[in-house]
């Protein structure tokens, strides 16, 4: 593993130039006065209760989400180049989830093997031959990317079921509006407050009923859901109902919403509850989430899921690998944004270097989330390194492995040492398919705060930052100085 890409600065004390407003305008406020305008901050995400959940954690679950103010910048140029290869990838995904659940050619012409997909846990045979708006069943998605020790950007993983964490960008971007707004306006950052407009609008598209407004709800597993926060804030942004599986119902081919003024036929269904709860008539039984005959009113057409039924399929670690493949299969396009390397536990040839590479590779469960179910090789000791490779070699199929990924490091502010210190970052950005692809330009930068680690998850002690991708032509103008905001 080489040396970490420093995202903000070239040199020791000499920024790269799209930070180089940012960096001036920091150190005109001075370390008191930014210590003041940080405790701000906390403070106001204290009062909010924007919080996160933790399981197991014997300290307590809910936390106020860890937010750091110094922002990540992306130039216009980089961004655009993300843009295309962001867009670019998640067309091939939903052609990949079409083509499964209707021709599957690319499981006959052997170009992703048949068995990854038709025995994956995720595929649903009640999907083949559903048609959907647009051919479009990942209609909100989050794609996690890196950047090398080269400074190149790479796609870590896909999430196409429920990502999280939008609320989270969305906030970040307040708090850094209302804190350091001369220094935002001086560096010329690209607005992201469109968002809850823009996925209203994706969701209103796929009304199955053509009436002017069609009725949209947000399905919550409910208060204990470590999202659930996320769930309440975007249903309130977008103005629709924040509902629990027990208010809606099934009758006459339709789902209804239970009101105070009677029942209202629902529409378009943003659902944060996963496949197997979604209706204990078609999956778990004993599910008490979701919705009895909910599956049957959508295969008819007459109720639309975002995101659809089945996309499970496409978003785990292994069918990660064949990602650039379904670019080229359906687009005929080179991948714009490279994978990392991936070796799979279930290919013979590749597993015995997985063993005896161990302490080289990040190893993860295909199926896993959240920094759980994962071996960072060099960060532990060979007993420990053996007792995960134990559960490898008892179901390898459940494993993949990719090389030890130096992630590129970003200014982090420690109130415990008062300077800023480098830690690794990754990006979320979000991506809206619908009739239109949109992508906002920017995302959820998540930051290791446990100094040298390389896990950015925040139920692993990790937090995040605003992003600022910078208007088209500040990239090579000097930015305005806003030295005298910190100044007052």
């Amino acid at each position: 593993m080489g040396a970490a890409f420093d995202e903000a600065f070239e040199a020791p004390g000499s920024p790269r130039p799209h930070y180089a407003g940012l960096v001036a305008g920091f150190n005109a406020y001075g370390s008191h006065e930014f210590r003041r305008r940080r405790a701000l901050i906390d403070l106001t995400l204290r009062n909010q209760g924007i919080t996160f959940t933790v399981y197991g954690d014997a300290q307590g679950t809910e936390r106020t989400f860890p937010f750091d103010p110094f922002p990540r910048v992306i130039p216009a140029h980089e961004w655009a180049h993300l843009e295309a290869g962001l867009i670019q990838r998640v067309r091939a995904l939903n052609l990949f989830l079409r083509d499964i659940y209707f021709e599957q050619e690319i499981l006959k012409d052997e170009r992703v093997p048949r068995h990854l997909v038709l025995k994956h846990p995720h595929f649903r045979p009640q999907m083949r031959g559903v048609a959907l708006p647009y051919g479009a069943y990942t209609h909100v998605v989050g794609c996690d990317l890196i950047r090398d020790e080269a400074g190149t950007y790479r796609v870590l993983e896909d999430n196409l079921r429920s990502p999280s964490g939008v609320s989270y960008m969305l906030i970040n971007r307040t708090v850094m509006a209302r804190t350091f707004p001369k220094l935002m306006m001086g560096c010329r950052v690209r607005p992201i407050s469109h968002y809850s407009t823009a996925l209203f609008e994706c969701l209103q598209s796929l009304s199955p009923r053509d009436v002017s407004e069609p009725t949209i709800v947000v399905l919550t597993p409910g208060q204990y859901n470590s999202a659930y926060y996320e769930h309440s804030y975007l249903a309130q942004q977008m103005g629709v109902e924040l509902v629990e599986g027990r208010d809606l119902y099934c009758d006459e081919g339709r789902v209804w919403m239970r009101t105070t003024q009677g029942r209202r036929q629902v529409d378009v269904i943003y659902r944060r509850i996963d496949d197997d709860f979604l209706d204990p008539l078609t999956f778990r039984p004993d599910s008490a989430l979701g919705v009895p005959g909910l599956m049957d009113v959508y295969r008819s057409g007459r109720v639309a899921l975002a995101n659809a039924v089945g996309t499970g399929v496409a978003d785990d670690k292994a069918m990660y690998a064949f990602v650039p493949e379904m670019i080229r299969y359906y687009l005929g396009e080179a991948p714009l944004l490279p994978n990392v390397e991936t070796y799979l536990g279930s290919d013979p040839e590749r597993l015995p270097y997985i063993l005896e590479n161990a302490e080289r590779l990040v190893i993860k469960e295909v199926g896993g989330a959240g920094g759980y179910g994962m071996l960072v090789g060099s960060e532990v000791d060979a007993a420990a390194r053996e007792a995960f490779l134990k559960r490898v070699r008892a179901n390898p199929g459940n494993y993949i492995a990719q090389p030890i990924v130096a992630l590129s490091t970003h200014p982090t502010y420690f109130p415990d040492s008062g300077v800023l210190e480098p830690c690794h970052v990754d990006l979320r950005p979000y991506i809206l398919f619908g009739e239109t692809p949109v992508v906002m330009p920017g995302g959820l930068t998540r930051v290791a705060l446990k100094r040298g680690s390389l896990v950015v998850n925040s139920s692993q002690g990790g937090g995040s930052k605003d992003t600022w991708v910078l208007d088209d032509g500040a990239d090579d103008e000097e930015l305005e100085n806003p030295s005298e905001e910190g100044g007052r």
